[in-house]
């Protein structure tokens, strides 16, 4: 027998080998059952597999436990963490101010900042043109607009008629998703698309909504979409946008909203005392500016009157503020030159370049086209203000972090026991970290808009697509351009070392619910 133990000196059982034979016993005389040893060790493994996956389990468990604990209260870190600043001056692209030479402004939503009872004229003009001119049901006329159900940002989808909200790698967000005011479930989303996740031929059939005025054209698209649903009219999702926008830009084009604009400036439009400071500023320090805008200048002039009337002088003119004015400028074709403004150095006898920073509200005709012919971009996103001051509170905080522990414990959890999922435990731990998480992300979303949630984020804390617009054609963005003011002339504006994508975000740790 000392020989025979020679024979195998194995440390591991996984060293042994095991040929079946016809009866189920093979070699030392035919006495060795080797499917009874194999399958002994198989349930030995696999119980000490499930032990350790069990243990697992209950530790995640625990931590779930010890965490909602901590959920009664606000933790006092989270207090004490920064806030941001609402006016601040955000960076995508570093920016030395004192290289700037040329200012130039846009005049919507830039200069110009509008009541909310703007966009309630653009919809009741615009509805009024589709039911007079194209001849759409009488019906429509019934329709308001609805300034809780838009935001910026959206994308509508002209073969689906659905709008949507993407998030930054251009999937459609969960609770994102309205045929006409009905929001589609995440199971009615796959139907529709088979993936929240868009194409690019699926992209193809997508118009963007990124200004101010698209506010009232998203709500009017949805409503007539909805209207038809409701009468069970059929209708082409393609016609109604292009009927909607046609009508949208009839508004905007035959001087009926601007008309309107002027005739009660008192009700649409915002007075800013800054305003006059800061452009009073650059000039002194010898900065020259330019208004370039689509808008004609009849209604410019007559607005800027009204916005300048209580900081300007007995005689003065808001003209003498800028080098240059520049109305019905037709955006974005303005910048196909994709050519610099220049001037003429006349001590050194050439042309100089001049350096060049532009402020506009749309991303596309206002910041994208300067952004490419050298100019650098500054974005005025007006709801910023409010967002930052939502994420400042300590409310939302707690529910982002809230949020971010249920996450980090479900994917703790789904890389753990992924082969015991049909256990009780498992299946009601599962069961409460996708309630809490839920519970978390529609309270962040309904802090900012109940229909679409943040402009700049998900409903999961990241950026959405029109943030990563904002990334790649802005290269500073604030609420107003007065904000500059908060800074030095010569300021030299950086990225922040620590930032991943949008500097305004703040990411609330999971860590604040854990037990030291």
């Amino acid at each position: 027998m000392a020989s025979f133990r020679r024979l195998r000196p194995f440390s591991s059982l996984q060293n042994w080998r095991f040929s079946p034979s016809p009866s189920g016993r093979e070699g030392l005389g035919g006495s060795f059952q080797c499917y009874s040893v194999d399958t002994r060790l198989q349930d030995t493994l696999s119980r000490i597999k499930d032990q350790g996956m069990d243990d697992e389990v209950e530790k995640i468990q625990r931590e779930f436990k010890a965490a909602k604990l901590s959920f009664l209260k606000i933790p006092d870190a989270l207090k004490s963490m920064p806030a941001l600043n609402p006016e601040g001056i955000y960076v995508n692209k570093n920016l030395r101010l004192d290289a700037i030479q040329v200012y130039g402004f846009d005049y919507d939503y830039t200069l110009a900042h509008y009541s909310a009872s703007l966009q309630s004229l653009i919809y009741d003009l615009a509805k009024e043109h589709l039911v007079n001119e194209f001849r759409y049901p009488e019906s429509c006329l019934k329709f308001s607009y609805d300034h809780a159900f838009p935001i910026r940002g959206l994308c509508y989808d002209k073969s689906k008629g659905c709008l949507l909200k993407l998030d930054f790698f251009g999937s459609i967000e969960p609770h994102g998703c309205y045929f006409g005011r009905h929001k589609l479930s995440r199971e009615q989303i796959i139907e529709t698309y088979g993936t929240r996740h868009i194409g690019r031929d699926q992209a193809r059939g997508l118009v963007s909504l990124m200004d101010f005025f698209c506010f009232s054209e998203a709500c009017l698209i949805a409503d007539i979409v909805q209207h038809f649903v409701d009468e069970k009219l059929e209708f082409d999702a393609s016609y109604v946008y292009q009927d909607v926008n046609q009508a949208i830009q009839h508004v905007h084009r035959s001087g009926l909203a601007h008309k309107a604009i002027l005739s009660n400036p008192q009700r649409y439009l915002v007075k800013n005392g800054q305003l006059f400071q800061f452009l009073s500023m650059l000039m002194d320090k010898g900065k020259k500016l330019f208004l370039l805008t689509n808008s004609p200048y009849y209604f410019v002039d007559g607005g800027m009157r009204f916005l300048l009337e209580d900081s300007l002088g007995y005689g003065d003119s808001w003209r003498e503020l800028f080098d240059v004015v520049i109305a019905k400028a037709n955006k974005p074709d303005f910048y196909t030159s994709e050519r610099p403004f220049r001037c003429y150095d006349t001590v050194k006898d050439r042309l100089a370049f001049s350096k060049v920073i532009y402020f506009g509200d749309h991303l596309f005709s206002d910041l994208r086209g300067p952004s490419k012919a050298g100019w650098r971009t500054a974005a005025i996103i007006y709801e910023l203000e409010n967002e930052i001051q939502i994420q400042n509170k300590d409310s939302y905080r707690f529910e982002q972090a809230k949020f971010h522990i249920s996450q980090e414990l479900l994917g703790k959890l789904h890389a753990t026991v992924a082969s015991s999922e049909n256990g009780e435990v498992y299946q009601s731990l599962l069961g409460e970290l996708n309630v809490e998480r839920e519970k978390a992300r529609c309270v962040m979303r309904d802090m900012f808009n109940k229909s679409f949630g943040a402009t700049f984020l998900t409903d999961t804390g990241q950026e959405s697509a029109f943030a990563y617009h904002i990334h790649q054609y802005a290269d500073v963005y604030t609420s107003k351009p007065e904000n500059f003011l908060f800074y030095p002339a010569e300021a030299w504006l950086h990225v922040p070392s620590d930032v991943k994508i949008m500097p305004h975000h703040v990411k609330v740790p999971s860590s604040l619910f854990k037990a030291p």
